[in-house]
């Protein structure tokens, strides 16, 4: 997706070929990049990614045990390419899980499922170095009850946080929560329930009122929420829940659908299995979303049919659902064509080709780790990576449990490894969420000098 919100960043010869580009092409030529599963509200990056900003969870006894923000570098002209530049350590170990941009991406929100802390970290003053700007400790009493911030996603100078689970039950009903991009809270936005459902329609048999990720797609004014669980079953021993009758009845089976402008649920699906992240389509001609079931291990698509009305249909396997392979993160390609799935118990990733998203096929896959869990690709469809941490409690014991970084790059056929971090080796923890940083946003940023020449020397043998 072509976008408008184009920042220059370098000044003198660099600055003036990127003008020269833009002017006369329209679009600097197949060098946008970005996290294809951010919102549409945000800035893109121009270029090659610099960095990559890994959510780390502390681990006890492994280096300072703190939960951190880890800074790797991605940029395969830079001197420190492969290598962790930053670490910034946030105290104490709060299950950190998930985070997200504001819409101007100057600070990147990060929550901690067990502790409900948010961490906002500046990431626009030295993309290199972020700094923690402020920590929102109040978010369940400012929330009314809300645990557990999960998705952070970026709507328009706003900031909507899915909860996981509330601090009467510590089960999986709960809430949206809405802030300012600075942390100030505005309102909460209660999921749908059997008992209230807020004007909602019920097109199956729940209305569980559980949460977990957080899609949009503007031009249709919807919004789409997924479910997963709460925080008696996220904070339990995988193992013991697994034996547990009554923590493998907490799962949600929901999605809703609400209006975007609104932030009302109009629609609540049936969609049994814990249906984790969701992933819109980014080209105009196409009305849908997909996400997958962590316990079914099936492909989900949400749709707006011939008549106007949004429906929800498994259209799907992943893997062998029999085997439970625990499809975890999803990434889809720019152009709607490509959905790479990650399943945790197997270590794979999966390429599906969306072509027809009603008819998903399995094209490709490859072995990452022992385990894996986040994926984030990029813009140009070139570049893929992964890290390995589901949650603490559920990770695999022992030779098993490896935690990485890993940067791969997709040539059209397969997967070729560029470079592996060993997050244990490196003491910094179990690696988790990913996000994208770049000097491209921020004016008056400068990258490192090497990766600034190279660029200079490929923009200007392309005037020539």
């Amino acid at each position: 997706m072509k976008s408008t919100l184009f920042r220059l960043a370098r000044t003198g010869t660099c600055s003036f070929t990127i003008a020269l580009l833009t002017l006369f092409t329209g679009m600097l030529p197949g060098v946008q990049a970005d996290e294809t599963c951010q919102s549409p509200y945000m800035a893109k990056i121009v270029g090659q990614e610099d960095f990559v900003y890994v959510w780390t969870l502390g681990v006890e006894g492994l280096g300072d045990g703190q939960d951190k923000l880890v800074t790797v570098d991605v940029n395969p002209n830079s001197s420190n390419y492969g290598q962790v530049v930053h670490t910034l350590s946030v105290g104490g170990r709060n299950e950190a899980h998930h985070s997200g941009f504001t819409d101007n991406r100057k600070y990147l929100w990060a929550g901690g499922l067990d502790t409900s802390k948010i961490f906002i970290f500046d990431v626009a003053s030295d993309p290199a170095k972020p700094k923690l700007h402020r920590v929102v400790t109040d978010f369940v009493e400012k929330s009314g009850g809300v645990v557990g911030p999960h998705t952070t996603y970026a709507l328009p100078g706003r900031i909507m946080v899915t909860g996981l689970s509330n601090n009467q039950d510590n089960g999986g009903r709960t809430a949206l929560v809405e802030y300012t991009n600075e942390g100030e809270y505005i309102t909460t936005h209660w999921m749908p329930t059997d008992q209230n459902l807020q004007g909602a329609t019920k097109t199956g048999n729940l209305a569980d009122g559980y949460n977990y990720d957080l899609r949009v797609l503007p031009r249709r004014n919807i919004m789409l929420t997924s479910s997963f669980t709460g925080w008696s079953n996220y904070m339990m021993d995988f193992g013991k829940m697994l034996q547990d009758a009554e923590a493998m009845k907490r799962f949600g089976n929901t999605m809703v659908l609400w209006n975007l402008h609104s932030k009302k649920p109009r629609k609540v699906f049936d969609v049994p299995g814990a249906p984790l992240e969701i992933r819109c389509a980014w080209q105009p001609h196409n009305n849908w979303c997909v996400t997958t079931t962590a316990l079914t291990s099936k492909i989900w698509l949400v749709y707006e049919d011939d008549q106007g009305e949004w429906q929800a249909k498994a259209v799907a396997d992943v893997g062998d659902p029999e085997s439970i392979p625990l499809p975890v993160d999803i990434s889809i390609s720019a152009d709607d064509s490509r959905l790479w799935v990650n399943t945790f118990m197997d270590g794979k990733t999966r390429l599906f080709d969306l072509t027809d998203p009603h008819n998903p096929k399995q094209v490709y896959e490859k072995v990452i780790g022992r385990q894996v869990n986040m994926a984030s690709s990029s813009w140009d469809g070139k570049r893929v990576y992964y890290t390995s941490s589901l949650l603490a409690n559920w990770d695999k014991k022992g030779e098993d449990n490896e935690q990485y970084f890993k940067s791969f790059v997709w040539n059209g056929k397969e997967l070729v490894e560029q470079f592996a971090l060993d997050f244990t080796k490196l003491k910094l923890g179990r690696a988790h969420q990913m996000r994208f940083g770049a000097y491209s946003l921020y004016s008056g940023k400068s990258p490192d000098p090497k990766t600034l020449a190279a660029t200079d020397t490929g923009l200007e043998s392309l005037l020539q």
